[in-house]
């Protein structure tokens, strides 16, 4: 218990102090003395010195040869704090697509690393666009030979960019709800949906109950949609990213939805 209260308080005192957290995250990057960190930060003299030294005193930077180097454990203190500060500064951003629809299909994991969808950029709708988000979609496909996907519903043009992946030799794995199993594949030209599932470049999961999430994962971009808490599908919205780190993350999340279905 006093572990914890020690911890908490370790995190509060670095917080409260931006002039703290912009030393550490200096520091951070290369060990310095006050002088070079009042150049590179445009703070006074004396606020570096002030702040060093209480740093100093509670043992989270060490001097060594006239220049400071952050202690191990702060390391770990200002990292999460970043995550942190990025989490917000992303949810804030984004607050429009994050707020009043379902995340219960987000996984643990994902959420704990929303942080890797940093570089992402919303893509919205606009009354002379109301395709703008499909049309992203589409583009995203198209231009990729391998292809993840979660489609919670039948879109028209779903059945075609397959076929169109598939006839260019690519792959595509899909995960969709069981009502609409049937007719997506029925929509895929028969001898190139067999031909595929027979080299293993077609595999489909069907959902036994309704999915809550719209989600492609393509050679190096990924999308993400999400319902509203009424239920229906945001169309008017999508986050997308061609940033490797949000693909991975993309990734892991296919991969979690994948195993409750197989």
């Amino acid at each position: 218990m006093d572990k914890d209260k020690d911890i908490n308080n370790d995190m509060k005192f670095l917080a409260k102090s931006e002039i703290r957290l912009k030393i550490l995250s200096e520091l951070n990057e290369e060990p310095d003395n006050v002088r070079g960190l009042a150049e590179k930060t445009n703070i006074t003299y004396s606020s570096i010195s002030s702040n060093i030294g209480k740093l100093e005193k509670n043992n989270y930077i060490t001097k060594v040869e006239n220049k400071y180097h952050v202690n191990p454990m702060t390391q770990v203190y200002f990292k999460t704090l970043m995550d942190f500060k990025i989490s917000v500064d992303m949810i804030n951003d984004f607050n429009v697509f994050w707020n009043k629809h379902n995340l219960n299909q987000l996984s643990i994991n994902s959420i704990r690393r929303i942080t890797d969808l940093k570089n992402c950029k919303m893509i919205e709708t606009t009354p002379i666009d109301i395709y703008k988000t499909h049309d992203a979609i589409k583009n995203q496909i198209m231009d990729s030979k391998n292809i993840k996907a979660i489609f919670p519903y039948l879109h028209p043009d779903y059945p075609k960019l397959i076929e169109r992946v598939l006839r260019t030799k690519g792959s595509v794995e899909l995960i969709v709800p069981k009502s609409i199993f049937r007719e997506l594949m029925f929509r895929v030209n028969d001898k190139v949906r067999k031909n595929a599932i027979k080299k293993g470049n077609l595999k489909v999961y069907s959902f036994k109950t309704d999915l809550r999430i719209y989600l492609t994962v393509c050679d190096e971009s990924m999308s993400l949609g999400l319902f509203k808490n009424d239920g229906s599908f945001d169309q008017n919205r999508i986050l997308v990213s061609n940033d490797p780190q949000s693909n991975k993350w993309a990734k892991d999340l296919f991969k979690h939805i994948k195993y409750q279905v197989i």
